[in-house]
C-alpha cells in the first residue's frame, strides 16, 4: 500500500491545486447540484438510465446481489446491507461478508424469506438468539464469494444468523470479519439474550458459522473495528445518538485468537480529561490539528446496564460525535464521526499508534490523534458513515444522510484533505451507501445500498487520479 503522507504527488498535485477553482466554479455555475468537489477528481457525475448509481465517465457497476434473492443455501438475501469487508481468498476470487442491519422485529425480512417459509433450512443451534416464537433473530451476514477475473459472483450464503443490528465491522488480518451489533437490546421483549456484542465470521467458513459473542469486546453500541496487522490491537468505534461515544481498543491475549479475550480501554486526551472532541458548543481543535492521547482502562466490560461509556467519560475518556467507520491504512487509522464539527456536517478523525503502543513504553511516545477532515458543507461531504482506504492511499467515504431531499454520495479524500465525489446513489432518495471496500487488487470497488439490500461491483480507471 502506498502511504498516504506520498501518494498524492505530481499530476495529482496540480489536480489539487485546480480544484480550487473547479470549485469555485461550480458554486457559481451549478447552484442546484447535489455535491461541489475540492478537486477535480475522476470528473462530474454521468446520469445513470437505470436509475441506480450515478459514476463519472469511464466507470461502470455491475449489481451483484439484490434482497429478495434466492441464495446458494435456499435462503433469501436479507433485507438492510450494511458494513461489509473484502477478504482474498486466491485464484482471483474474494468472499465479501456482508452485514444486515436487522432489527428483531424484522423477521419478514430476514433469510427465511417475507412469510418466514425457508426457516427450517437455518440450523438454529447455531443462531445466538431465538425469538420467543422460536425463530432466529434475522440479523447477522451472508457471505458472497466473487470472482475477479470474470467478474461475476459464484455463490452467497448465510454466515452469521441470530443477532440484531450488526452495523459495520471490520476484516481481521488473519482472514475473518467481525460483525458489529449497534444495540444493547436485553434479554425481554422476545430476547432470550442480551445483545451489544462483536462476532466473528471467518471469510473461508463454507456455511453457517456458530455465533459466538466476544464478551471481553465490551458491550455497547458497537459500529465498526479494525485491526492493526502489527499487533493485533483492535479499535472499535460507538454509535449512541444520545450523550456522547468513546474510541475504543482491546487488546488480545493471543495474536489472532479475540476468543482468549484480553483488555479494553477508551481514549483519552492527555491535555484534558472528558473532552469532547466534536466542536459542537466549543471549539476545541482544527483541522488538521493534533493531539497526543492516553488509554484509560475499563472495567466490567460486559455492562449489564449499558453505561460503558458513561463510566468511561467519568474516568476521562474522550467523546466523540457518533463514531463510524474505520479502517486501517499505511500505519495509521481513520474513522468518521458522522454529526461531528461546528457545522454538524461530520469529521474524521485519523490515529497514529505509539511505535509502542499497548505496552508501558507508550507513555514516553504515545499515540496521536488528529482531526483530519471537518466539513462546513453538506455538498462537499455531509455525514460519512462506512470508509475504506483505497490501496492508492486515498478514503473512499460512504454518506449516511436521511432527508426527503438530500441524495447520499460516495465521496473520495485526498491525503491532503481534499474532497471529491464518485458516486451518487439515485435508487432510493433516503437510502445509505454503506459498506464500501476495494478488491486486493484495487480493480473493483464493492458497496451496498442499504436498503432495500443491493450490493453492487464498481469497475473504472481508479488509478487514474493518483497518477
Amino acid at each position: 500500500m502506498l502511504s498516504r503522507r506520498s501518494a498524492l504527488s505530481g499530476a495529482a498535485a496540480g489536480l489539487a491545486f485546480a480544484g480550487v477553482a473547479h470549485l469555485a466554479r461550480s458554486q457559481e455555475t451549478s447552484q442546484d447540484e447535489t455535491y461541489l468537489n475540492e478537486t477535480v477528481g475522476y470528473g462530474p457525475l454521468l446520469n445513470d438510465p437505470n436509475r441506480i448509481l450515478d459514476l463519472p465517465k469511464d466507470f461502470s457497476y455491475r449489481v451483484i446481489s439484490r434482497f429478495g434473492e434466492i441464495m446458494s443455501d435456499g435462503l433469501e438475501v436479507p433485507y438492510k446491507a450494511d458494513g461489509m469487508g473484502c477478504i482474498p481468498l486466491g485464484r482471483s476470487r474474494v468472499a465479501l461478508v456482508r452485514n444486515h442491519e436487522l432489527q428483531p422485529t424484522d423477521l419478514n425480512y430476514g433469510p427465511a424469506g417475507m412469510k418466514r417459509h425457508l426457516s427450517a433450512r437455518i440450523d438454529k443451534s447455531k443462531a445466538y438468539d431465538i425469538a420467543a416464537d422460536g425463530h432466529a433473530l434475522p440479523g447477522g451476514t451472508t457471505t458472497l464469494i466473487y470472482d475477479l477475473a470474470r467478474q461475476k459472483l459464484v455463490s452467497q450464503h448465510l454466515s452469521l444468523t441470530g443477532t440484531a443490528v450488526n452495523c459495520a465491522g471490520g476484516v481481521t488480518p488473519w482472514g475473518s470479519w467481525l460483525s458489529c451489533e449497534e444495540t444493547v437490546a436485553k434479554a425481554a421483549n422476545g430476547l432470550s439474550k442480551d445483545h451489544g456484542w462483536v462476532f466473528e465470521v471467518p471469510g473461508r467458513a463454507k456455511g453457517l458459522v456458530e455465533a459466538v459473542p466476544l464478551k471481553a469486546m465490551g458491550r455497547f453500541q458497537h459500529e465498526a473495528a479494525c485491526v492493526d496487522p502489527r499487533t493485533g490491537i483492535v479499535y472499535m468505534t460507538e454509535d449512541n445518538f444520545g450523550d456522547g461515544c468513546l474510541f475504543y481498543r482491546f487488546l488480545p491475549h493471543a495474536l489472532g485468537d479475540l476468543a482468549k479475550g484480553g483488555r479494553l480501554q477508551a481514549l483519552g486526551l492527555r491535555d484534558g480529561a472528558g473532552l469532547d472532541t466534536s466542536n459542537h458548543d466549543q471549539v476545541l481543535w482544527g483541522q488538521g490539528d493534533w493531539k497526543e492521547v492516553r488509554w484509560i482502562d475499563l472495567d466490567g466490560v460486559e455492562s449489564p446496564d449499558a453505561d460503558l461509556r458513561l463510566r468511561g467519560r467519568q474516568a476521562g475518556a474522550a467523546v466523540f460525535a457518533r463514531g463510524e467507520g474505520i479502517h486501517f491504512g499505511d500505519g495509521e487509522m481513520f474513522f468518521t464521526c458522522t454529526s461531528g464539527g461546528a457545522a454538524r456536517h461530520g469529521q474524521i478523525m485519523r490515529y497514529a499508534p505509539s511505535p509502542s503502543e499497548g505496552q508501558a513504553q507508550e507513555r514516553d511516545a504515545p499515540g496521536r490523534l488528529q482531526l483530519f477532515l471537518e466539513s462546513a458543507n453538506e455538498k462537499v461531504f455531509d455525514f460519512g458513515d462506512n470508509l475504506t482506504v483505497a490501496p492508492w492511499g486515498h478514503l473512499i467515504v460512504c454518506e449516511d444522510r436521511y432527508s426527503d431531499t438530500k441524495r447520499n454520495h460516495l465521496r473520495g479524500v485526498t491525503p491532503d484533505g481534499k474532497v471529491y465525489t464518485i458516486a451518487r446513489n439515485v435508487f432510493r432518495e433516503n437510502a445509505e451507501l454503506a459498506g464500501a471496500c476495494f478488491s486486493p487488487d484495487g480493480s473493483t470497488l464493492f458497496v451496498n445500498i442499504y436498503w432495500p439490500g443491493m450490493t453492487l461491483a464498481i469497475t473504472g480507471p481508479w488509478r487514474a487520479f493518483a497518477r
